[in-house]
């Protein structure tokens, strides 16, 4: 049985246009110390999806789904007061801004503190003996004085390692780090990374990182989830994604890394993820697809092999039943003319 698993969760957003749907129909399964990545532009829906399992979205959020289950509990049925015992506890949640995650009017020590006490409970003198440990093992030198910093007395790589801290206070068994170093240098990420990965590996929990760096999941994850406009629109794990990309938008998205540029320019993808306004008719995708036909600019497609494409790519090129690709299998681009 899976640790997490999710079915068809949608979320929508009252707007004064009308509802706005962010998350579409996405499906997640995550096991037992699994690492998995959730990829796509921002305004994919990645960081909503997580946030509606955590309950930490608005009120004016309207959430549905055919089943959340985590170890076994049904996150949709039961009560608010046992499900604030699992979240924080059991299943925890990294955020992008530490300096916005962090409440500047208190010591780390005290909000480290506090999470533990929250859920573990235990005497003044045993939450600081854990909270100056935890400081230890998440790599910040002299932990027993930063538990009287305020997080503006400490940089922002410090400001991550004192949420990490925080986030694995209970020992969680599963992790969300939601673009762990969008803030900070190429060095730190690196060292946050690291930091993530052998925390996992050391405590066995699953963990879910939400990115947009292609690099960062090719070198951490086992699984890859990619979204774009909300839908889940494929599901495979790390080696096959990279090596044979089956959706377009997975296919251009891995074009554009500049380890695989063959040219003198850089691979882009032309446009911008849809919003409520801008909406395309039939798949999404279709506005910036190179092999979009008559067909996805008005059908919306299915799943096919947890890929949501008309027509999968194989090697690259779209599948014999596209209109563009000839039955002696001329390729995609040459067919349709067109560059990623």
């Amino acid at each position: 049985m899976s640790l997490l698993e999710i079915r068809n969760l949608s979320v929508e957003f009252e707007t004064a246009h009308g509802l706005f749907r962010a998350v579409d129909s996405v499906d997640l399964e995550i096991d037992q110390g699994e690492m998995a990545a959730i990829v796509g532009e921002s305004g994919s829906g990645k960081s909503v999806s997580m946030l509606a399992l955590m309950g930490l979205l608005p009120w004016t959020a309207r959430i549905t789904a055919d089943r959340m289950n985590f170890d076994g509990q049904d996150l949709l049925t039961i009560s608010q007061k046992e499900r604030r015992k699992i979240i924080g506890k059991d299943i925890s949640m990294i955020f992008q801004e530490p300096m916005t995650s962090l409440n500047p009017c208190f010591t780390v020590g005290y909000q480290i503190m506090e999470v533990i006490k929250e859920h573990l409970g235990g005497t003044k003198k045993e939450l600081e003996a854990r909270a100056v440990e935890l400081l230890g093992l998440v790599g910040i030198p002299a932990p027993e004085s930063r538990l009287r910093a305020f997080p503006h007395q400490m940089s922002g790589g410090m400001n991550q390692r004192v949420m990490i801290a925080m986030m694995i206070a209970c020992n969680p068994r599963l992790l969300i780090a939601d673009e762990p170093t969008t803030a900070l240098d190429v060095t730190i990420q690196a060292q946050i990374l690291e930091l993530l990965q052998d925390l996992q590996h050391k405590r066995g929990m699953a963990l879910v990182l939400i990115t947009h760096d292609m690099g960062v999941v090719a070198e951490t994850a086992e699984v890859v989830n990619v979204q774009y406009a909300g839908q889940q629109v494929e599901r495979q794990n790390v080696v096959d994604l990279f090596a044979r990309p089956q959706h377009p938008y997975t296919h251009a998205l891995l074009s554009a890394l500049p380890e695989r540029a063959t040219g003198k320019r850089l691979p882009s993808i032309p446009g911008v993820v849809p919003g409520l306004l801008d909406r395309p008719t039939g798949c999404l995708f279709n506005p910036r697809c190179q092999f979009a036909t008559d067909k996805c600019r008005s059908t919306p497609p299915a799943l096919h092999s947890k890929v949501l494409c008309h027509y999968p790519l194989v090697d690259g090129k779209p599948t014999n039943n596209h209109p563009g690709v000839s039955s002696q299998g001329s390729s995609g681009q040459e067919a349709l003319g067109g560059n990623v």
